[in-house]
């Protein structure tokens, strides 16, 4: 069987399934386009242009200036930044017309009227305040709330960046596979050519001739499948630089990092000073504590101030002065307020705690996926390989002498086939691998040629 067919290991096995979804979303991502009015409008103002070969630290820094997701996160935070002037803020005054007696005289049983012109009136403006720092301690957590969006703002920043090197290196693999499949057809071409001499010579059988034009006729079948696989690829890697779909892709420079990751210590060193996690989990740490001191206050009073110009019948014109206190004195409610309060704070802290193990854990597992990734890589491209491509010469020569069967080079041309297949997959898992121990790390775009 071809090497297409033959499944390398389960977690390759369940990468392959994922992409098989993703390239159906991806044909209709590339279609829509087409039906929609202004499809080809807006292809035009998304189809930026891009160098060639395309490096990944560009594909990296485009995706960084024009992912939505990531204009989204930010517009998000900077909403933010203005609450905290919102929550702090006092209340707005209000003004109060009011008419304080308003003199009736009776007429007879069935009608009244107003005697006189004058009677008693004040306008007067009324503001209320707390008299604790309750403003304080909701600016606070307005400011915690500002910096956990803005550390997820980043978390959306790396996520863009890995999703687009995942792109990259997926529609690197499928574009080199199609050219490893031409290199196939090539060769099969030649065993055609030298069943049918032999079979003119009356050396070999006719069968050989029908076995080997089916082994043409079958990865001519699998090129057009994989250049309809490359075209969805393109549409999805468009998609993650936030290019229209349809717009041409470049041909992509192969970034290989084959040395050895940085050492322990160091990688846990990057990811618990620069993951955005936790500089999300450690706001709401904040903010949790701000509310527990927001909702203490609320056993200080608030304060009202009434003043304003007035008038009486009696004593004619003057002013008007008026204050008043809330009276908190529903304890059960205030307590209750309190211990919920600090019972999101525990939470708070507590999902810190297990966010804190679970980065570490991922950086050290995304660490030992770049040393396998790289034994593999390293393996195949030094030994496994090299050593394949030696193989075939010799055997199609002893096949045309007639000292070897086609089967021993069909043999042969599949153990090439498969090493060069396993080849350019070991690389797309070393530059997966590497992407997501960056991401891990909290570092992604260093480092990336």
């Amino acid at each position: 069987m071809f090497f297409w067919k033959k499944r390398l290991n389960s977690r390759r096995y369940s990468r392959r399934m994922a992409r098989a979804a993703l390239l159906k979303a991806c044909v209709w991502m590339s279609v829509i386009p087409f039906f929609s009015p202004t499809g080809i409008s807006h292809a035009q103002e998304d189809s930026f242009p891009l160098s060639e070969p395309l490096l990944l630290s560009e594909v990296i820094q485009m995706a960084r200036a024009h992912r939505s997701e990531i204009v989204a996160a930010r517009a998000g935070a900077a909403a933010a930044r203005e609450r905290e002037t919102v929550v702090s803020a006092l209340e707005d005054p209000m003004l109060i017309p009011a008419i304080g007696h308003f003199p009736l005289k009776a007429m007879n049983s069935m009608n009244q009227e107003f005697s006189g012109g004058r009677f008693d009136w004040s306008l007067t403006v009324q503001q209320r305040f707390p008299l604790s720092r309750v403003r304080t301690h909701l600016r606070r957590g307005a400011e915690a709330e500002t910096r956990r969006l803005s550390a997820e703002a980043d978390r959306v920043v790396l996520d863009m960046e890995l999703d687009a090197i995942e792109a990259f290196f997926m529609l690197q693999e499928r574009r080199r596979m199609l050219a490893i499949v031409a290199g196939q057809i090539e060769l099969a071409e030649q065993m055609v050519a030298a069943t049918n001499a032999r079979y003119a010579a009356a050396q070999g059988p006719q069968f050989d001739v029908l076995r080997a034009e089916v082994e043409v006729n079958r990865l001519y079948g699998m090129s057009r499948a994989l250049a309809a696989e490359v075209q969805g690829l393109e549409a999805m890697f468009n998609a993650s630089l936030g290019r229209a779909v349809n717009a041409a892709v470049p041909a992509l420079a192969t970034p290989v990092q084959d040395e050895l990751p940085p050492a322990v210590a160091a990688i846990l060193e990057d990811a618990l000073s620069n993951r955005p996690e936790l500089e999300a989990g450690a706001a709401e740490i904040a903010s949790a504590t701000a509310e527990v001191d927001v909702m203490r206050s609320m056993y200080r009073p608030m304060a009202m101030v009434q003043v304003g110009p007035a008038s009486s019948m009696v004593a004619g014109s003057g002013g008007m002065v008026m204050i008043g206190i809330s009276m908190p004195i529903w304890g059960d409610k205030l307590r209750a307020g309190v211990a919920e309060a600090q019972a999101m704070e525990h939470m708070a802290r507590a999902d810190l705690v297990a966010m804190t193990r679970m980065i570490e854990s991922e950086a050290l597992s995304a660490r030992e996926a770049v040393v396998a990734a790289r034994e593999t890589y390293v393996a195949l491209r030094d030994e496994v390989v090299p050593r394949t491509n030696r193989m075939i010469d010799p055997v199609l020569a002893s096949y045309a002498e007639g000292t070897s069967t086609l089967a021993t080079v069909i043999d042969a041309a599949q153990a090439q086939w498969t090493a060069e297949a396993e080849l350019v997959m070991a690389e797309t898992d070393l530059g997966v691998a590497w992407a997501q121990l960056g991401r891990a790390r909290g570092r992604l775009l260093e480092g990336q040629p």
